[in-house]
């Protein structure tokens, strides 16, 4: 953008600027580097520019959209992202009529379904934005490089993680769901990033209340006083401590199925339904608890989805940690817990 950021009030303080459209003499776009044809760039840039002009395009939040474009595919999904570079954002704050570069990035893909990845390729962005440095004449160095391997490094972790683990991709679903800790030894820089990036994707983080699941990473390491070890020093990586059941053992056969077709977009949505289903047998079981609270009947039922669900192990803890600070939830949880046991 040619205009000003902002200007400083009477006070000496800036003013924040106008949320007025910007108009297409606002901004120009030079291109810093892509691997389309010049025709296809064009187009891209058009659009581009048209996003920029409606004002729809917010710093740092990824949009998806479809994209008529003069290659073979014709129509395709693409990922873009509006940012600043880290260094130029606090210059920007210091002073505030400087004038600020702004880069707009643009991942294509066969379809729309880049949109399962946009908090992946967000994060990619973060990283970009941190080591985006032109002065330093890092452009062919480490910005080509980096933004050539987004489909790689952003898109294909799940896949790959998949196709190492095989059958014993149940015990790394089981350590995600019950908040095991887990250590990787011996394995290079991209297979740990890879198995960390699936633990996280696999986790219930976000879709469970904060405090429940500090609460639930202190009660299984207090519990286990032990780690899930997955040592990758030979050709199948070989675990120690590790735990299954029913529940990871049936999704894992679903995305052992889906290996088949090699698709990084099923796998990531194997994922969402696997996640999916745990949260729905957590709900599940909480309107039973909360039943089974004046219904012996319901307790009843309560014991035998836990007995059915595949995941009674974890989902009894989730629920036990939730429920600690109300009297009668607790003592049904302590009931059922006995029933399990025996």
């Amino acid at each position: 953008r040619c205009s000003q950021q902002g200007t400083d009030s009477g006070d000496g303080s800036p003013s924040s600027a106008t949320a007025e459209t910007p108009s297409s003499e606002d901004f120009s776009l030079s291109l810093l580097d892509t691997n389309l044809p010049a025709e296809a760039e064009t187009e891209l840039r058009s659009f581009i520019a048209k996003r920029l002009t409606k004002g729809a395009l917010f710093a740092g939040m990824g949009n998806v959209a479809t994209v008529g474009l003069s290659i073979p595919e014709s129509k395709v999904g693409c990922y873009y992202c509006r940012f600043q570079q880290e260094n130029h954002l606090e210059m920007a704050t210091l002073e505030s009529e400087i004038n600020v570069p702004e880069y707009v990035v643009c991942f294509l893909g066969g379809s729309e379904k880049e949109d399962t990845f946009r908090l992946e390729l967000d994060k990619y962005i973060q990283s970009l934005k941190i080591n985006l440095d032109l002065e330093q004449k890092n452009l062919e160095t480490y910005v080509n490089p980096y933004l050539r391997s987004w489909f790689e490094n952003a898109i294909c972790p799940i896949q790959r993680v998949v196709q190492l683990f095989q059958e014993k991709l149940a015990f790394l679903l089981h350590a995600a769901l019950s908040y095991t800790p887990v250590e990787v030894k011996n394995a290079d820089e991209r297979t740990e990033k890879d198995i960390n990036s699936f633990l996280a994707g696999a986790s219930l983080q976000g879709l469970v209340q904060e405090g429940t699941m500090t609460s639930l990473c202190i009660a299984m390491t207090e519990e286990q006083h032990k780690s899930m070890i997955i040592d990758c020093s030979g050709p199948q990586p070989q675990l120690n401590n590790a735990g299954s059941n029913r529940f990871c053992e049936d999704w894992m056969q679903a995305f052992v199925n889906g290996a088949e077709g090699g698709n990084p977009f099923l796998f990531r949505q194997i994922l969402e339904n696997f996640k999916l289903k745990a949260i729905q047998d957590i709900n599940n079981l909480k309107r039973f608890i909360r039943q089974a609270e004046m219904n012996h009947y319901a307790l009843f039922k309560c014991y035998m989805f836990l007995k059915n669900c595949g995941s009674g192990d974890i989902l009894l803890k989730i629920v036990k940690v939730e429920h600690a600070e109300m009297p009668e939830a607790r003592n049904v949880v302590t009931v059922l817990e006995e029933f399990m046991r025996e």
